[in-house]
């Protein structure tokens, strides 16, 4: 035990991209091998067909093994309108179909009288139409087929193994069923300040203004960072609680090999905020980017998987090698391995509702904030779990906040979201810790052969990119007090760089070392 009875004294939240639970744990185990796992193994869910698309050997698309590690590609629409399409299967109005969001109308292909539960069977027809956006034709079967292939253990060997080793939450939804930044908004203020959408870059770091559980812990004189991949530049959690963080830009974010280095020495804060890579070479597990460049250019997807397996992989080792008797180590830290949101990909388990934060300075796009977002594969890594643990219980992403509040007695609720979140603490049920030697050892699928082309040369960001890149520069410019110049649109990857580079040595020193280990 840790000072006070608890289980855990450090708290490391390690958050991927766009992945619902199906796509990515749906075949963690076969019928009957546990007592309960809502997964996908040995079901017939499917979704409809589009008319339009032809050559299928029947007008429903089944769940089914993903056939490649970067599927689907391309990636799949996951605003607010797309997800609504994918829940109800509805396209309202019809003119919204081929559309670009931004081109989108009221009411946003949300039904008059959503069905409660959702039907979960627009995945499909969505997947068409962002498809047709973004290659310029329509699909083939084969290709919009890859919406509803879902990985395998052996696909993904650490994400799983650790998924058996320790406890996997089949219940953990996001918050919002939309894109990243709203759901990492959530995450640590139980609030996106009412917004549904990344864009246009800069509105969060302006105006994202909800106070944040790293506030709470610095008022109570306890420890927090964010690590990121240096080869990110600059940190997106940093950037969507600009107003709120800003002062601790210089001393509370660092690099990955920080980390790798604070868990040897058992110097981990109490809490410690992990952000992969999602940039090329990405390691967010987000599915490609950029599929009609690379088809020009016959160039192989990013790997991100994979990436973010070894990523996954080298972030637990460093928690399972951990020894201090001091500080951190193997026996006192939990590790919590999430996904910010299903990033269109099909899940079968329709999203709850949820209390609504009071308050809100808007309801973007009409947004009530009472449903949730779709689930996600998450993950709890204790000692203090037995392997092969199932969580059926709902949970969600301001569990961490709630988790975070009981354990170091940070106040009241952020929100009502967070207020009504379950605590992860008392999940961890073993009477005694297991030693390091009985955890499970992982080890990723090796990469392939990669090239940098596609970072290196000069073409447009992707979109999440330039939502990145645009709030680095509001925020340089807010600082410096002036507008802010620079055309995000139409940057190139290389361009990019270098404003980010400049940006990162200004404001985020902690980030300036660079790569090391």
């Amino acid at each position: 035990m840790t000072e006070g009875g608890s289980k855990f004294s450090h708290m490391v939240v390690l958050m991927f991209e766009n992945r619902s639970f199906d796509n990515v744990l749906g075949y963690l185990y076969e019928p009957g091998e546990v007592p309960s796992f809502e997964g996908v193994a040995g079901r017939s869910f499917s979704n409809p067909l589009p008319v339009d698309v032809t050559g299928g050997p029947s007008q429903t698309v089944p769940v089914h093994p993903a056939l490649t590690m970067d599927t689907p590609d391309p990636n799949p629409g996951e605003e607010l309108p797309h997800v609504n399409t994918q829940l109800f299967g509805t396209v309202l109005p019809p003119s919204n179909r081929f559309s670009k969001i931004d081109d989108m109308q009221a009411p946003y292909n949300s039904p008059a009288a959503p069905t409660n539960p959702p039907s979960m069977t627009g995945f499909v027809a969505d997947y068409v139409s962002e498809f047709r956006l973004e290659m310029g034709r329509l699909p083939s079967y084969n290709e919009c087929a890859e919406i509803m292939g879902c990985y395998t253990p052996a696909q993904l060997p650490v994400l799983s193994g650790l998924a058996r080793g320790f406890a996997c939450f089949d219940h953990w939804f996001s918050e919002v069923p939309t894109e990243t930044y709203p759901n990492r908004s959530f995450l640590h203020a139980a609030s996106s300040s009412g917004y549904v959408l990344n864009h246009p870059p800069g509105k969060f770091e302006a105006t994202n203004d909800a106070p944040t559980i790293f506030e709470r812990l610095q008022s109570a004189g306890r420890t927090w960072r964010v690590y990121i991949d240096p080869e990110q530049l600059v940190p997106a959690t940093a950037l969507i609680h600009a107003r709120r963080l800003a002062p601790y830009f210089a001393t509370h974010f660092s690099t990955i090999f920080d980390f790798y280095e604070d868990a040897r020495t058992g110097k981990l804060p109490d809490y410690a905020f992990i952000e992969p890579n999602m940039f090329v070479p990405h390691s967010d597990m987000h599915p490609p980017g950029a599929a009609i460049l690379r088809e020009l250019l016959h160039a192989p997807p990013p790997e991100a998987m994979t990436r973010g397996e070894h990523l996954l992989a080298r972030v637990y080792d460093a928690v399972r090698l951990s020894s201090s008797t001091n500080g951190s180590n193997s026996a006192n830290t939990l590790l919590l391995v999430t996904f910010d949101e299903h990033g269109g990909t099909f899940d079968h388990v329709p999203p709850p509702g949820v209390p609504a934060p009071t308050g809100l300075p808007r309801e973007e796009l009409g947004f009530k904030f009472d449903r949730s977002g779709l689930r996600v594969p998450t993950v709890a890594i204790s000692a203090w779990v037995d392997p092969r643990t199932v969580v059926r219980q709902e949970f969600r992403h301001t569990s961490v906040i709630r988790t975070l509040r009981e354990r170091w007695s940070l106040g009241p609720p952020l929100t009502e979201r967070d207020a009504t979140a379950p605590d992860i603490a008392p999940l961890l049920s073993r009477a005694a810790p297991r030693a390091p030697e009985e955890w499970p050892t992982v080890s990723a699928k090796p990469l392939g052969v990669f090239g940098r082309a596609l970072e290196e040369m000069d073409h447009p960001l992707s979109r999440l990119e330039r939502e990145l890149v645009g709030e680095a520069l509001a925020h340089e410019a807010s600082v410096e007090n002036r507008s802010q110049p620079v055309d995000v649109e139409a940057l190139s990857r290389r361009e990019a760089r270098v404003h980010l580079s400049r940006i990162q040595g200004k404001i985020f020193p902690g980030l300036a070392h660079g790569r090391k280990g």
